[in-house]
């Protein structure tokens, strides 16, 4: 899940049980708490490896385990600040509550996409993954903003018209720029959506204009109830998933396809968009279908190259270990680039075929002319990584 959706969530999540009772901290807390597992991506960038996203992200600060240690620490290095400052703060009890609460919808989010996380790292290297929502959600995310944009609209009445208008307009124009974003890589969705989530957000901005109805209605209400429907929308992506999930199941049966890797990965727009894939022991059977289309899915076969010896070799490598331990469904490529040869690793997990889009995160070993490895890289630069590994230099002989 991106930050910025798990940022508000934990907003919304202080706003709505905590703030009450225990002030502006809690909802810092509960935000910077939501957020806070993100911060191994530091690590990252001071890893001058390759694999360095794979390996440190979504480990330690995404645990389970980790949950208490930093839930502890951030509330009393919180208590401390507040005290320097002369701010009342919640309780060292509750403050790591509120902190853990964060901490832990930013671990089940992540494990709710494809991506995966490890929630009991560093017990278990497993990524755990339940595939029911896409990385970038904008649904689920308008659900946990919009009320705590109305709660903010209803606090003021001199400035509620001018506000919800306001409101209305702009969350219009950010939903045709998302339609517009969608069509432009390949995932449209009909522009007739815009105008029934135009209709749902005046119910919400204007509507409770009429007679006052809306400054009725606390903050901790207005986000309890977005915390109730985002819900709703996530037992929603559940219940999609095992009807895509049969789909896959039912191909992968009519082809005794029995010893097969089963999939069913969320695509953008809507949670009736689906991508299903078979891992099989020469290829990825892969079909991207919606669920409002009765008819079976219909699946295209991505093959391995051949086994040669450069895969074999690359297989060696601990660092295509583990990229095959994140890769749930990979294709393997094995190419000449003039001289040189090269074996490149896909994710299909993050491919469509209907829409032509390639795999953001290809892994490549590159070869000399003698079939000795070279080089590991992310292949054009996959999804910004352009670090290199050199593992050979074919210009000077081996020692004999």
């Amino acid at each position: 899940m991106d930050p910025i959706t798990h940022g508000i969530a934990g907003s919304l999540i202080g706003k709505g049980f905590f703030d009450k009772r225990e002030g502006r901290v809690a909802i810092f807390a509960a935000t910077f708490g939501a957020v806070f597992p993100d911060v191994d991506i530091f690590a990252e960038l001071f890893a001058r490896a390759p694999l360095a996203v794979i390996r440190l992200h979504r480990g330690f600060t995404h645990s389970f385990v980790g949950l208490p240690l930093f839930s502890i620490a951030l509330a009393a290095l919180t208590r401390w600040y507040c005290r320097r400052r002369g701010w009342a703060a919640p309780s060292m009890a509750m403050l790591t509550l509120i902190y853990a609460v964060g901490i832990a919808s930013h671990i089940l989010l992540d494990a709710m996409t494809s991506f995966g996380t490890r929630i009991w790292n560093p017990f278990s290297a497993t990524r755990v993954s339940w595939d029911m929502l896409f990385i970038v959600d904008f649904s689920f995310t308008a659900i946990i903003l919009v009320p705590q944009v109305a709660a903010w609209v209803f606090r003021d009445r001199e400035k509620t018209v001018s506000r919800g208008v306001a409101m209305w307009l702009l969350f219009d124009v950010c939903g045709v720029a998302i339609w517009a974003t969608t069509a432009f890589f390949g995932f449209p969705f009909r522009f007739v959506i815009l105008w029934i989530v135009s209709a749902v957000l005046a119910l919400v901005f204007l509507l409770p204009l009429a007679g006052g109805r809306g400054f009725a209605i606390s903050r901790a209400r207005w986000c309890q109830f977005g915390f109730a429907v985002a819900l709703v929308y996530i037992a929603a992506t559940g219940w999609a998933h095992h009807a895509a999930m049969q789909r896959v199941q039912a191909f992968a049966a009519g082809q005794h396809l029995e010893d097969a890797r089963l999939g069913a990965i969320p695509m953008p727009p809507s949670l009736l968009d689906w991508s299903g894939k078979i891992r099989t022991g020469d290829g990825v059977y892969q079909a991207r279908f919606d669920l409002r289309d009765p008819a079976p899915p219909s699946f295209q076969f991505l093959a391995d190259s051949p086994h040669d010896a450069y895969v074999a070799e690359a297989m060696k490598l601990p660092d295509v270990g583990v990229y095959l331990w994140f890769a749930r469904f990979p294709v393997i490529h094995s190419y000449a680039i003039g001289d040189t040869h090269a074996v490149e690793f896909g994710d299909s997990r993050f491919t469509d075929v209907a829409q032509h889009v390639r795999s953001p995160f290809p892994f490549r070993v590159m070869f000399d002319s003698s079939g000795n490895p070279i080089a590991e890289e992310w292949a054009d630069g996959a999804s910004g990584f352009r670090l290199r590994r050199k593992l050979h230099d074919a210009s000077k002989p081996e020692s004999q």
